[in-house]
C-alpha cells in the first residue's frame, strides 16, 4: 500500500520574513535564500531547479512537470542554495496543517555532494518551519540512501515506519519525523 504524508504538527520563534544567509567561500559566494511568489526572478530560478529536479530524479519521482503549480500553493516553500550564482540545490516543504509540515523534495547538485549543503539546507527548511510554530516535520526518504537517513537522523529524525511500495512496486520508504516542544 502507498501511503502518503500526513502528519500532526508546531514551535520557536524565529523570524524569518526573508529568509537569506551569506557566507564567503574561498572562490566565491553562497547564498540560501527562499524564493517569494512576487520575486522578480521567480521564472529563471524555477527553470534552473526544474531543470535540476528533471537531472536528480527518476521521471516518477520527478515533480519538474507540475514544479511551478506546487510552489503557487499557499502552503509550500522552496528554499534554494546559490554557489558563485549557480543553483546547487534546494529544499521543497509543505506545511499540510498547522501544525504539521512534510519536507518533500531536497537536492544538491552532484558537484556540490558532501560539503554540508544538504544539511545546510535541511537546518533552514527546519528552522522556517518552526518559525510557523510547527510542531512536527515528516519526510520519506529511501533506505537504501544510507547517506540521506544519515543526514536526517543527525538533523534529530527518527524513523516512523517502513512505507512498503512507496516510491514504487520494488522501492520502499523510511518515513522519519522530527517532533518540538510546544511552549
Amino acid at each position: 500500500m502507498n501511503e502518503h504524508k500526513v502528519c500532526s504538527c508546531s514551535q520557536s520563534r524565529v523570524s524569518l520574513q526573508k529568509l537569506q544567509f551569506l557566507k564567503t567561500m574561498g572562490d566565491g559566494s553562497m547564498e540560501l535564500t527562499e524564493l517569494h511568489r512576487k520575486s522578480t526572478n521567480w521564472a529563471k530560478t524555477v527553470d534552473e531547479i526544474v531543470k535540476l529536479e528533471k537531472k536528480i530524479f527518476p521521471k516518477h519521482e520527478s515533480l519538474a512537470r507540475s514544479f511551478d503549480d506546487e510552489l503557487k500553493k499557499k502552503n509550500s516553500g522552496l528554499l534554494y542554495l546559490q554557489i558563485n550564482s549557480e543553483i546547487a540545490g534546494y529544499v521543497m516543504y509543505t506545511s499540510p496543517s498547522s501544525l504539521c509540515a512534510v519536507i518533500t523534495k531536497l537536492a544538491v547538485k552532484e558537484k556540490y555532494r558532501r560539503q554540508g549543503h544538504g544539511e545546510a539546507l535541511m537546518k533552514a527548511a527546519i528552522e522556517k518551519c518552526r518559525s510557523k510554530r510547527i510542531n512536527r516535520i515528516s519526510l520519506h526518504v529511501d533506505p537504501l540512501r544510507s547517506s540521506a537517513v544519515s543526514l536526517y537522523k543527525k538533523l534529530g529524525f527518527q524513523i516512523d515506519t517502513l512505507v512498503t511500495a512507496y516510491y514504487s512496486s520494488d522501492r520502499d520508504a523510511y518515513r522519519m519525523f522530527i517532533d518540538f516542544d510546544n511552549e
